[in-house]
């Protein structure tokens, strides 16, 4: 129970801060998050704390090579993810890429106690 109670505030407290971050947003970065939220957060994000994520998690760290191989990744697609060449307009990538270089990585995963 008290897992529960805990794993409820930390949502509720990721919310806010997600709240309080999106005020911070550019209409282009609000668009490009809409984008991923319906298109992209299926494989890249967690959607509870028992489920797999199937793509790696989106963030800043996706553009430490630049932002050329992230749009042709969205574009393009490779063996593990359909393309979106005929989904997204070029705005729309650049968009959800701007959206992208705001969100910070997720903390790495706690060492489990033995």
């Amino acid at each position: 129970m008290k897992r529960l109670a805990l794993a409820c505030l930390i949502m509720g407290m990721s919310g806010i801060a997600a709240a309080r971050a999106a005020e911070n947003l550019t209409d282009q970065q609000l668009e490009g998050r809409r984008f991923v939220q319906q298109s992209c957060g299926l494989c890249h994000t967690k959607p509870t704390l028992t489920s797999p994520v199937f793509g790696p998690i989106l963030s800043k760290a996706t553009f430490a090579m630049g932002d050329d191989q992230p749009r042709k990744q969205i574009a393009e697609g490779s063996p593990n993810m359909p393309g979106f060449k005929y989904h997204f307009t070029p705005a729309q990538i650049d968009a959800i890429v701007a959206y992208l270089k705001t969100v910070d990585a997720p903390p790495a995963p706690a060492a489990a106690a033995k």
